[in-house]
């Protein structure tokens, strides 16, 4: 059985890391408020954006002639953006987008097609490093993501898949649902199938509903085809950078969460190690009792 020394110690290095997991709860605490409100205040846009593309969309001439609308016919070269953070400490954050990541990846692969990455966040960077297809990675600014760094990406996918050198573009990232829950999305960006957005996107009444657009009887200048080849890139930078954002929210949630569990592991050894050290304490006490009282009845038996 360890010694009083070596339990002291032990409680007190755990209650200097329980410090140190409070401390970074409460800075998430603070600062997944602000990401959920930044996150908040960026759908609207999108969701206006999606309602004119889809509107102009419906234009079936319009539709046809748009090369980034167009569905190739096999999957021969896929591109997968992996949304990570910079930093650990998040529980199981980072591991569930390079784990889902490489499904993709794999899956692509086995039916013949060759497999590019993004990464977004340093430990995406890390973890992608080594792999044949990285294209491109961001790191440093996973918890307060750029503009600049989705209309990089934004750049790049529009002029691969129009140009033919991409056919399909998968985002991977966590949704911040709330301060407490994440959801860990996959979002077919590539292809650009209108009536899947529209039936995720639209007013439904029921789960069997169509999609529902907005009735359109609007003259585009200077055509719906010049008007639509300006919307889309400009979807799906808003839909990037929207994931950007939202995954930099459920970061800090994650983190919360992880640092919580991390704080009440830490009450729940420090309570451990303190009976423990109270029934060592107490029986080294006990032993030196039993030690006095027999050296008192040894002393009386001499005399």
């Amino acid at each position: 059985m360890a010694n009083l020394r070596d339990i002291k110690k032990r409680i007190t290095s755990t209650t200097s890391m329980r410090q140190i997991t409070r401390t970074m709860e409460m800075v998430s605490t603070a600062k997944i408020r602000r990401a959920l409100e930044r996150a908040a205040k960026a759908e609207p846009y999108k969701q206006a954006l999606t309602d004119v593309m889809l509107t102009v969309a419906q234009d079936a001439e319009a539709a046809g002639t748009s090369e980034i609308l167009a569905r190739h016919d096999r999957v021969e070269h896929g591109l997968v953006i992996a949304i990570a953070s910079d930093r650990g400490l998040a529980g199981g954050f980072n591991v569930a987008v390079e784990r889902e990541a490489e499904q993709i990846g794999q899956a692509w692969r086995r039916a013949g097609a060759e497999v590019s990455i993004i990464a977004c966040g340093r430990k995406a960077s890390e973890y992608f490093k080594r792999h044949p297809g990285l294209v491109m990675h961001f790191e440093g600014n996973s918890a307060d993501p750029e503009l600049e760094q989705a209309r990089m990406i934004a750049s790049y996918v529009c002029d691969e898949y129009t140009h033919g050198r991409l056919d399909a573009v998968d985002v991977v990232y966590h949704h911040a649902r709330n301060r407490v829950d994440q959801q860990l999305r996959v979002e077919h960006l590539l292809p650009l199938d209108t009536e899947a957005v529209a039936m995720a996107h639209g007013p439904r009444k029921n789960a069997d509903d169509g999609p529902v657009r907005i009735s359109s009887s609007f003259e585009f200048v200077p055509s719906a085809e010049h008007v639509l080849s300006k919307l889309v890139p400009s979807y799906i930078l808003t839909v990037i950078h929207q994931a950007l954002i939202d995954s930099a929210a459920a970061e800090q949630g994650a983190r919360r969460k992880a640092m919580n569990s991390a704080t009440e592991n830490a009450n729940t050894i420090i309570a451990t190690l303190t009976r423990t050290y109270n029934r060592v304490r107490q029986g080294s006490i006990t032993t030196e009792l039993n030690e006095i009282v027999g050296g008192a009845a040894a002393l009386e038996e001499q005399q």
